[in-house]
């Protein structure tokens, strides 16, 4: 019984307590340490400067948790660990086994901190984890869609530069053949439109490769040239007054020149509305009999003076992909000209 009361004693019941809690924390820290295992010996440590802080939970009950509840504080915020320890509802305790009256109302502070900062935590690492996974599969999409570009560039450079070079061949012997080939005739006329017809394909097929993934190919929209006056009355309802004139004979464009004239009048107009604000547009569609040619121009001043960003490199890429031409820049008079010449296939 002796035995008992000396530990029933409030000093030595105190230090009692702490020693049984802190051996297994310093122990688990000097094992980490030792396997240098530095991440793990957070929580231990956490545990261990919480225990050291009921030395005083009997004699100042109140600062003994508002002492673990700045440890609480910094641990958690700073995602050391995502919970609170024993210590804490020790300290909890001992204000309202000691505190009086006074403590209560630190004790409910003191509980709903207990409760509401580690699931508040919790919910922030969530957001964190949906964000961070968020911007994996964002920056993954991109890298395919770089890559999709990447290989349209190279099969067009490549392809298209030899298929080129073997129509041109093939148009040259037929020109040479002397009188009497007939067959020969037209088996290389007959080999000039299938390679005219595989860079065809080779186009389209090219488009749909720098589609991006977020609207699709063109050809599944169903823009192209004859959408134009559609584009011009949006744009005057948007607040952008333009006009359409066209000229030349209209003829079938293949669907990647029809796409692509669509889209260099969409962008351009939709940078001046956003650029150059109260602005006037025009647009020219003229149709050759070897090329097509669009133009887009506007009186507007861009704002803070810079030349207008409707994507320049993305619709160069386009009209290229077509084997056409884009000029683009200032006007001397003032405004902006956006300007694309087309070559159509000689049928």
């Amino acid at each position: 019984m002796t035995i008992v009361r000396f530990f029933r004693r409030p000093a030595v019941f105190d230090r009692t307590l702490v020693i049984v809690l802190a051996v297994p924390a310093a122990g688990a820290i000097t094992l980490l340490v030792l396997a240098r295992e530095y991440d793990g010996v957070w929580s231990p440590v956490h545990y261990l400067l919480g225990v050291l802080a009921l030395l005083v939970r009997r004699r100042r009950p109140v600062a003994a948790l508002g002492l673990l509840a700045v440890v609480d504080a910094v641990f958690l915020l700073t995602h050391a660990v995502s919970y609170v320890n024993l210590p804490t509802f020790i300290a909890l305790y001992s204000v309202g086994r000691q505190g009086g009256d006074r403590g209560r109302a630190p004790a409910g502070v003191a509980a709903l901190f207990s409760v509401g900062v580690p699931v508040g935590v919790g919910q922030l690492v969530r957001l964190r984890a949906e964000l961070g996974e968020r911007g994996r599969r964002e920056a993954a999409d991109a890298a395919v869609r770089a890559e999709r570009r990447r290989i349209a560039r190279e099969l067009h450079d490549v392809v298209a530069h030899h298929i080129t070079v073997i129509n041109a061949l093939v148009g040259g012997a037929r020109a040479t053949l002397p009188p009497g080939q007939a067959v020969t005739r037209d088996a290389l006329e007959s080999a000039e439109q299938t390679a005219r017809q595989a860079m065809s394909e080779m186009r389209r097929l090219l488009d749909v490769l720098r589609a991006d993934g977020n609207e699709g190919p063109d050809a599944a929209t169903g823009v192209g040239a004859d959408r134009l006056p559609a584009l011009i009355r949006e744009a005057g309802s948007a607040g952008l007054p333009a006009t359409l004139t066209v000229t030349g004979a209209a003829v079938e464009l293949p669907a990647a020149v029809d796409h692509a004239v669509y889209r260099i009048v969409q962008e351009a107009l939709t940078n001046t509305r956003k650029h150059a604000a109260g602005a006037r547009a025009s647009v020219r569609l003229a149709y050759g009999a070897a090329a097509v040619e669009v133009e887009v121009l506007d009186d507007g001043v861009a704002k803070n003076g810079g030349a207008p960003g409707f994507g320049l490199g993305g619709m160069a890429e386009r009209v290229a992909l077509c084997g056409g031409r884009l000029s683009t820049g200032p006007r001397p008079e003032g405004g902006f000209r956006v300007h694309a010449r087309i070559p159509l296939e000689q049928r």
